[in-house]
């Protein structure tokens, strides 16, 4: 096990908030002198089982603990996910079927082991503890805060005030995600810093069930693609970890000087300091460094190989301004097909209107002309047409 030191410098990476860090140190000082390892708890809410490079902010530093020896659980709130976690949320959340919950979680358990290691992870369900609360004991859990304490909350309070509905089970959620931190005896929980208040009830609650309170540690919420906002898919600033390497690779390579330092420090675990001394000093190019970000997280998700195709891909297409080597081919029967479908049935737009935006942006070009009209036809043959959507996308279209 590391020194208590080194430890430190590895957990403080990138965090926003450590509450509290003397705390943390007397149960790394603990832990190192037993040999016991700490219980690490982060939640997830499964509403929302693509993950992105925003999510995974959260799932690299529980990758840190695993590989300092700490036991790690990854909690999924199949429970809590009915309610649908409040958290900057303007209105309350349509709440989840259990069939939806269940089968979100599956598609979080696969996507996950792409950045924790498998064999030191706990996979748990809250609904293991929470089905089990009678009337009386959540009776119980309720009596523990006040209203006026949750209105504390400051999403809660700007709902209140300007007339906004907060249901009941909106105040339930952070007192079972802090109920989950005293069934699991949670020695640390990470969140994002829009969980600090759920994460600091779990501390509160620990104190009343006579336990040792969790130290909190908050991650930051990664700033998409267009510098400005939150990664969200919603926003369509995101870069997912299951998106096509040079769709992932083209993505990075798109984002700001200043944003790429960012995304060196939550994203890999380069050496910060080399890579802004070798900026400074120019020893090392913006473009390079941004290469090399993105080379790095394509092989995260993807494999070394494919980083360096997509490398080369990009090259070919932005310097080079020529074709990709390879380009998926898509066969249709017929001999004329409207381009809004050809777009959907590649995987060019995830939806018709979608399509339609595009076009009317003059986005999208069949063998170099460019098309606008949703209407649009394009005949087929069998030696293929290239079709381009923005600058990344890329299919060969051909007739059976």
């Amino acid at each position: 096990m590391k020194s208590l030191e080194q430890q430190l410098e590895i957990i403080k990476r990138g965090t926003v908030e450590i509450i509290r860090l003397d705390e943390l140190k007397r149960k790394l000082v603990v832990s190192i002198k037993k040999k016991s390892p700490l219980i690490i708890k982060a939640g997830f809410d499964p509403s929302a089982p693509d993950i992105h490079l925003g999510h995974t902010v959260l799932l690299r530093k529980m990758k840190h603990f695993q590989d300092l020896g700490h036991k790690v659980f990854f909690l999924i709130g199949d429970f809590t996910g009915r309610i649908g976690d409040p958290s900057g949320q303007s209105k309350t959340r349509e709440p989840l079927s259990k069939e939806e919950v269940i089968k979100n979680a599956r598609t979080y358990e696969r996507q996950i082991f792409k950045i924790l290691d498998r064999n030191k992870i706990d996979v748990v369900f809250n609904s293991t503890w929470c089905d089990k609360l009678s009337i009386s004991d959540m009776f119980d859990l309720a009596s523990k805060y006040t209203v006026a304490r949750m209105l504390e909350r400051d999403d809660f309070l700007k709902r209140y005030k300007n007339d906004i509905p907060i249901s009941i089970s909106e105040f339930l959620y952070p007192l079972i995600q802090g109920y989950d931190s005293c069934v699991m005896k949670a020695d640390i929980e990470l969140g994002g810093t829009d969980q600090k208040f759920n994460l600091l009830v779990g501390r509160n609650l620990q104190r009343d069930f006579n336990q040792e309170p969790q130290v909190v540690i908050t991650m930051p919420l990664l700033v998409g693609t267009d510098g400005v906002n939150k990664m969200s898919k919603s926003l369509n600033n995101y870069v997912g970890i299951d998106e096509k390497p040079g769709e992932v690779f083209g993505k990075l390579m798109s984002i700001s000087d200043e944003l790429m330092m960012t995304y060196y420090e939550l994203l890999t675990d380069e050496d910060l300091d080399k890579i802004n001394k070798d900026l400074k000093n120019g020893k090392l190019h913006p473009k390079k460094a941004k290469e090399n970000l993105a080379k790095i997280i394509v092989e995260q998700y993807h494999g070394k190989k494919a980083a360096v195709d997509a490398c080369e891909s990009f090259e070919m297409v932005f310097a080079k301004k020529d074709t990709p080597k390879e380009i998926p081919i898509f066969k249709f029967k017929k001999v004329k097909i409207d381009i809004l479908t050809v777009m959907k049935e590649a995987s060019l737009a995830p939806s018709s209107s979608e399509a339609k935006r595009l076009l009317s942006q003059g986005a999208v070009t069949v063998d170099g002309k460019s098309l606008k009209d949703p209407k649009s036809e394009v005949t087929l043959d069998k030696k293929g047409k290239i079709v381009k959507v923005g600058k990344r996308r890329f299919a060969k279209i051909v007739r059976e």
